[in-house]
């Protein structure tokens, strides 16, 4: 039976998990190597309650896959079915996700959330990723078109 470690999202909220799903996250896994069982609450001020309860989905469900910290290393590798029905959520959420996930250090996550944003803009022209992402242009025409004669690139239509 593993050991159980209390956390606490940024608004108090508390969530009693287990050792393993902890180590996942390679902060508290090294935070916990360090002082050994602290018998209080981790404080989490960097994570919502919303989004702890997220990361912690995320890492139960990979709770037992083996070379965890290395799953996502092949950039070309698909996303599976249960992590693309995970990243079915807002921008603002995703975005929170990516942040949590770079903060406890959880590269498996990181990677899933980044390439979901990855693949939101595949294939794009800049006005489209504006749209899609709610970004203002502040670029003037000319800037605009001295940053496309610099990088090579076309004018999209």
């Amino acid at each position: 039976m593993s050991s159980q470690i209390l956390l606490t999202s940024s608004e108090g909220t508390e969530f009693l998990i287990d050792r393993d799903i902890a180590d996942k996250s390679m902060l508290l896994k090294l935070m916990l190597e360090d002082i050994g069982e602290v018998g209080q609450a981790i404080p989490l001020p960097n994570v919502s309650g919303p989004i702890l309860t997220k990361v912690i989905e995320y890492c139960a469900h990979h709770r037992d896959d083996p070379d965890f910290q290395n799953a996502n290393d092949d950039v070309a590798a698909e996303i599976g079915e249960w992590d693309l029905e995970y990243c079915k959520v807002d921008q603002g959420t995703l975005l929170e996700l990516i942040w949590a996930a770079n903060y406890l250090d959880i590269k498996p996550l990181l990677d899933l959330t980044c390439k979901t944003v990855a693949n939101m803009i595949k294939a794009k022209s800049p006005e489209e990723i504006r749209k899609t992402f709610n970004i203002t242009n502040d670029f003037t025409p000319e800037e605009e078109d001295q940053v496309r004669r610099e990088n090579g690139t076309q004018k999209y239509v």
